[in-house]
């Protein structure tokens, strides 16, 4: 059934802008961004199928470009909505982060790169450099490695 179909309290973007954001299920703030389903398949019947074939939020948008092509209903404009979404909510992140004490614990540190190295298909060297507050000044890729591993040289 289509969403057009369903009681207009029911349907994600209207309860989204009654009731807020966190009020919604992830296929239904997946769904919003995916905007259209595929013929037979709800924008929420394929979110759903997204979700269960990718596990969680966190695997679908670090999936790579090519898996997520794959997927019937998911073409280039879609794939470039996710993508804007995501990058929106990376750089959102980057920005707090730099703001605030964010490099204080092993897990900020932890947070961080993954935040800013989700998504690469290869193994990188990053060097973070941080001001006296543990606030990130820049972060540096030296090295680019394979799939699995990456060299470095410390003379470089």
């Amino acid at each position: 059934m289509a969403i057009t179909d369903w009681p207009v309290q029911e349907r994600p973007r209207e309860r989204l802008l009654a009731q807020g954001a966190a009020s919604l299920a992830d296929a239904e703030l997946l769904a919003i961004l995916l905007r259209t389903g595929v013929k037979g398949k709800s924008a929420v019947d394929l979110a759903r199928q997204l979700l269960a074939r990718f596990g969680s939020v966190s695997a679908l948008l670090e999936a790579g470009h090519g898996n997520l092509a794959e997927i019937p209903g998911l073409g280039g404009a879609k794939l470039a909505q996710l993508h804007a979404a995501l990058e929106l909510a990376r750089r959102a992140l980057r920005e707090d982060l730099s703001s605030r004490d964010a490099l204080s614990s092993p897990r900020a540190v932890r947070d961080y790169l993954r935040l800013v190295l989700a998504g690469r298909e290869h193994e990188i060297f990053v060097v973070l450099l941080l001001d006296a507050q543990h606030r990130v000044i820049a972060t540096e890729e030296l090295f680019r490695g394979t799939l699995t591993q990456t060299s470095v040289y410390a003379r470089v």
